[in-house]
């Protein structure tokens, strides 16, 4: 949506074109021109950046201590899939890291808030009854991360 009235681009709306509005707040970044800034929805799309990068941490916690719990209690179902999974969840929650170290002490609160769910969601999985995992968190941030560790 351009308005050439005044000689200057009208700024696309929040709600008709995202990508668009994007972009058009990123070029009055640019140019300093802050008093024409969206800051509501800039405000709320920082927001949603801000809570999607702890829940993708949180999300890559509960798929890795799920496998390695499955790899612990039942060692002889142990498959390379479960192992690949294990090594991906890693390097991406590596990832996570490395573009947010800020949530590096975040993974200690992050499992063990995820943990009770992890252990019901390991008991359905491998059919081992609730009371076989433990009732905590049974692994260390250091052991979590460690890409040589497998129960």
């Amino acid at each position: 949506m351009l308005d050439f009235k005044d000689g200057t681009p009208a700024e696309p709306d929040y709600e008709d074109d995202f990508v668009l509005w994007l972009d058009a707040q990123a070029t009055l970044l640019r140019s300093g021109q802050f008093a024409r800034l969206d800051i509501e929805n800039l405000i709320e799309e920082l927001n949603g950046m801000s809570r999607h990068e702890r829940h993708a941490l949180k999300s890559r916690l509960e798929i890795l201590i799920q496998h390695l719990l499955k790899c612990r209690f039942q060692p002889e179902r142990k498959t390379p899939s479960w192992s690949a999974t294990i090594i991906e969840q890693r390097a991406r929650i590596q990832t996570i890291l490395d573009d947010s170290p800020s949530l590096q002490p975040k993974i200690v609160q992050f499992a063990n808030k995820t943990y009770p769910v992890v252990a019901r969601k390991a008991s359905i999985e491998t059919g081992l009854a609730p009371l076989v995992f433990p009732s905590t968190l049974p692994y260390m941030v250091e052991q979590l991360l460690d890409e040589d560790f497998l129960p």
